[in-house]
């Protein structure tokens, strides 16, 4: 199945490193536009536009704060001056504060909840206004637009210690399947990813070593995941390949969300 996303422009959000960079470096590769969304991390943002450009592909770093909802006004506008319409947003964005239940701070929880659900919320309100200003692109896509909320599996497994990025994954599932049920008569297609243990920079220290021993026994199919796992999840799910997917969470975690510490405990 050959999947072209040619003529479509993407805005990932998060996408300096990690899953958010390995998501846009598929979507180019999948023949897309990508504008690739940063916070603080300015420069590898740059470094892997100018990466997609050498290749002959098409790419652009745009700074801005998901949590703001100014930031994210101006970052929607300049993605639209850059290349003239939106057809795919990956709301990737998201950080971890963690901190046992009573020693966490209201700042702490605030800052993982803004990040995580509130800047979902303020980039998919942008991209469903562009998306119903523009319609169905006759020819380029079946759906007016496509939204892939990336999640985690602590939308379903409880996380003890970060009841903070917990609680924004939860709230990023139900968020994601209220606004398929809202806007899918539009033509918008939403949709959402829940990655287990990826094997990132962030996550380093818990997949390499004895650590990863450790995590591999949450983990049935009996491997760490890798970025290109989430990122070949994000161009099928941008693509009309998956049409007639609406309002789901594809888990990509090995099996970590069949709770296997029960295997052979039933």
């Amino acid at each position: 199945m050959q999947i072209s996303l040619q003529q479509q422009v993407a805005l990932v959000t998060g996408a300096s490193s990690g899953i958010g960079a390995g998501a846009a470096k598929a979507l180019a590769a999948a023949g897309a536009a990508v504008v690739l969304n940063y916070n603080s991390q300015a420069a590898p943002a740059e470094a892997l536009a100018a990466q997609i450009n050498a290749a002959g592909g098409q790419a652009l770093a745009i700074g801005g704060d998901v949590s703001k909802e100014a930031d994210v006004e101006r970052l929607f506008a300049q993605t639209l001056d850059a290349f003239g319409h939106l057809d795919i947003l990956v709301a990737n964005s998201g950080l971890q504060k963690d901190a046992n239940l009573v020693d966490m701070t209201l700042e702490d929880w605030n800052t993982v909840i803004s990040v995580n659900l509130t800047g979902q919320f303020l980039c998919a309100r942008a991209a469903v206004r562009i998306f119903n200003r523009q319609g169905i692109r006759e020819g380029v896509s079946r759906a007016a637009g496509k939204i892939i909320h990336m999640s985690s599996v602590h939308q379903l497994i409880p996380w003890a210690g970060h009841v903070n990025y917990a609680a924004s994954k939860g709230g990023v599932e139900m968020l994601m399947r209220t606004l398929a049920q809202e806007v899918s008569e539009q033509r918008i297609r939403i949709n959402g990813i829940a990655p287990g243990a990826i094997r990132t920079a962030i996550n380093r220290a818990a997949t390499e070593g004895a650590a990863e021993k450790e995590l591999l026994k949450l983990i049935p199919y009996g491997r760490v995941g890798d970025v290109e796992d989430v990122a070949n999840a994000v161009v099928w799910l941008a693509s009309d390949a998956s049409d007639y997917v609406v309002g789901s969470t594809l888990f990509i975690d090995g099996g970590m969300s069949l709770y296997p510490e029960f295997r052979g405990n039933g």
